[in-house]
């Protein structure tokens, strides 16, 4: 049976404080190392993955160990930075691949403990249903986002638990730093919206590096050109994702004059995006433009259509969108 796609829960919809409500998964094994040089040990830990539902905002947590009180002393880390939340969605361990699965076994021998934990601070659990993790798109998509790429760009590197914390917290960074929509309407602010406005206020910034290529990097070096790595990998897949890809005979809505697009630009810094505003629009004998020139912050630009990523906006459809403009739930998302 496939029933109607349903409408999104109100956590989605309604304006409110960033992680006021969000959903909460894990990833991993990542192996660290216990210490640097001879006689070192490899171990074990978790990546714990916060997602905000109403502004996408990211928070990433290193866990040592998978047990209940790793993820409460998670938990309260969490809420010491981002505040309280009112509720949280998380799966309930059933819907993980394999029944011995460490994942699935701290989930389902926690539950309760965590529940009781939650219930004493105020906080509500939304446990999804067995086997439904396209009840939980948004976070799912996020561990995809954090882990996806993480897993290939580090490889066998065995990291410290200090080193893997702050990679971790430059790719929260590098997630955050994503455009959403447009900031402003004026047609010379080609500014996007991302969730790291939420979060501080303004869009997050990185200190600027120059690329790793030493075959043999120290330990600074291999975990920058960690970051660098995933930062172009997850850039192009992200910018990718916003070119929804049809045949090539049918048509889509097409650029209009004061629409903001990321350009498909390589080399970029991390959390840097080339942003831009169309200006002016070139058709074909068909009618049809595949050449624009955009107004960027170092002047006038000509590109193909191609090279451009519209942003979403509100007055924008989705294919997704039932009638009267009401989004519907998402089974899979860039987030």
């Amino acid at each position: 049976m496939q029933p109607i796609m349903g409408h999104l829960p109100e956590a989605r919809t309604n304006a409110c404080f960033p992680f006021y409500s969000c959903g909460v998964d894990f990833a991993g094994p990542f192996m660290i190392s216990n210490r640097k040089g001879r006689g070192n040990r490899i171990t074990k830990c978790y990546l714990c993955l916060f997602v905000c539902l109403s502004t996408k905002a990211i928070h990433l947590e290193l866990v040592s160990e998978l047990s209940t009180q790793a993820f409460i002393l998670c938990l309260r880390r969490f809420i010491s930075r981002r505040g309280k939340c009112h509720e949280i969605f998380c799966d309930n361990g059933r819907n993980f691949v394999g029944a011995n699965n460490e994942l699935g076994r701290l989930l389902r021998s926690s539950r309760q403990s965590v529940s009781d934990y939650a219930t004493s601070e105020g906080i509500k659990f939304v446990f999804s249903p067995a086997y439904s993790p396209h009840f939980g798109g948004i976070f799912e998509a996020g561990i995809k986002s954090a882990k996806f790429h993480l897993k290939r760009v580090a490889g066998n590197a065995a990291l410290t638990f200090e080193e893997l914390a702050t990679l971790f917290a430059q790719i929260e960074a590098i997630l955050n730093s994503r455009p959403l929509t447009p900031l402003s309407s004026n047609v010379t602010d080609p500014s996007p919206l991302t969730p790291g406005h939420f979060l501080i206020g303004r869009p997050l910034t990185s200190i600027p590096t120059k690329p790793i290529t030493a075959t043999r990097p120290n330990r600074y070096e291999l975990i920058e050109k960690i970051r660098q790595h995933f930062w172009e990998r997850w850039r192009l897949e992200y910018i990718s994702e916003l070119q929804q890809r049809t045949k090539w005979r049918t048509g889509q809505q097409g650029l209009a004059c004061g629409d903001v697009v990321v350009l498909k630009e390589d080399n970029l810094p991390p959390l840097q995006w080339r942003m831009g505003r169309v200006c002016r629009l070139y058709p074909g004998a068909d009618g049809v433009s595949r050449v624009a020139d955009v107004t960027t912050s170092r002047g006038i630009i000509r590109r193909a259509i191609n090279k451009l990523c519209l942003l979403p906006t509100s007055e924008s459809k989705d294919d997704n969108e039932p009638e009267g403009g009401v989004p519907r739930l998402q089974t899979s998302s860039t987030s």
